[in-house]
């Protein structure tokens, strides 16, 4: 439900309404941080039926002029209301996502499917895929990309989940990603962002099929930045030991998080416990949710650095911890951070010397 609402609730022209009770809405809303409506339907509501709490909810709504989005959630699900045929005198988009049906990424793909986005052939520049207000780096994600492609005389396509509505229909014909675990499928793919050698392939992908671009503004960068990152990794490796890592998270971010720390720190990767369906990977690891299976894999590895989330750190706050996947709580983020991009991988080299100098002293 979560990531169908992270969906929607990303286009500029949505208003998205979450069918369901208080917790159903409560959650999304302190975790993506946007404005949603939700319908909190009651004991008498499932008793009696929800169609009137619908309609009030709907009609009350303060924006005009918006689409409205109806995201079902696991009550109405369960008790097989036909919601569609309460809607059939509303111009809405209904999505049926309850928790049930999938993790957060397969709820956004659900939502995405909905609004059926397509290539507009006439349409310059390449798409920015990957964009999820789930994702806590996604805004800062978006900005790094948009200034890469600009230092490359790129113009952007469509953002795929950062755009306005009607944008959805005329994508670009390229694709390039930041998150590749919420891929819109959108356009032909280029690759992705995270990490330098990542980086550095896609933009070639693009000068091959962007005849305008010139990526050597881009090349010189990482070039650049890289030799910041080795001169502090190096600096960092005289005094200390190499880290020993368990890292969690969505695979794409989980997966850099570990190439990195083993390519400028010769980190030890311990584990690296994937919350979705993980791909390919050299390092020891699996699919892993449930708190009780996080706490008793950093218990059996006892790492110097723990990467992940609030649940990860909560564990044993005395490892050095850096943040790459929601939720992350009892901080302030008000900057758009990034993971993606060149600033994406200074920014998380920076955060790992930082925390594990912290924990040294």
């Amino acid at each position: 439900m979560t990531g169908a609402v992270a969906c929607l609730a990303g286009f500029d022209g949505i208003t998205v309404v979450i069918h369901g009770s208080s917790g159903c809405y409560y959650y999304p809303a302190t975790l993506l941080h946007v404005p949603l409506h939700g319908t909190f339907i009651m004991e008498n509501e499932v008793i009696f039926g929800s169609e009137q709490r619908l309609h009030e909810v709907l009609d009350g709504l303060p924006e005009k002029g918006k689409k409205i989005a109806v995201v079902m959630t696991c009550v109405p699900a369960i008790l097989g209301e036909d919601v569609r045929s309460m809607l059939k005198n509303y111009d809405v988009i209904l999505v049926d996502s309850p928790g049930f049906s999938g993790d957060v990424e397969a709820g956004y793909k659900k939502a995405l499917s909905v609004l059926a986005p397509s290539v507009d052939p006439d349409k310059e520049g390449i798409n920015i895929d990957g964009a999820s207000l789930f994702d806590p780096f996604s805004c800062g994600n978006v900005r790094e990309l948009v200034r890469l492609l600009g230092c490359a005389s790129v113009p952007v396509g469509t953002v795929f989940c950062s755009d306005r509505l009607e944008s959805v229909g005329h994508a670009a014909a390229y694709t390039v990603g930041t998150n590749m675990d919420f891929s819109s499928g959108v356009g032909s793919w280029l690759g992705g962002t995270l990490g330098f050698e990542e980086i550095s392939t896609t933009f070639k992908r693009i000068a091959s099929v962007y005849p305008e671009a010139d990526i050597s503004p881009v090349e010189r960068e990482i070039e650049r930045e890289d030799e910041r990152i080795v001169r502090a990794c190096d600096k960092f490796l005289r005094r200390f030991d190499p880290p020993q890592a368990v890292i969690f998270g969505g695979f794409s971010y989980a997966a850099f998080a570990a190439r990195t720390l083993k390519h400028y720190l010769d980190a030890d990767i311990l584990y690296v416990g994937s919350r979705n369906e993980p791909g390919p990977s050299p390092y020891p690891g699996g699919h892993v949710q449930g708190f009780s299976r996080v706490t008793s894999l950093i218990r059996q590895f006892n790492p110097d650095l723990v990467i992940g989330s609030s649940f990860e750190r909560s564990v044993d706050s005395r490892r050095a911890f850096v943040g790459l996947t929601p939720p992350l709580r009892g901080m302030v983020k008000l900057a758009p951070h990034a993971v993606a991009g060149i600033t994406g991988t200074l920014s998380f080299v920076e955060d790992v010397l930082n925390a594990c100098m912290d924990r040294k002293k």
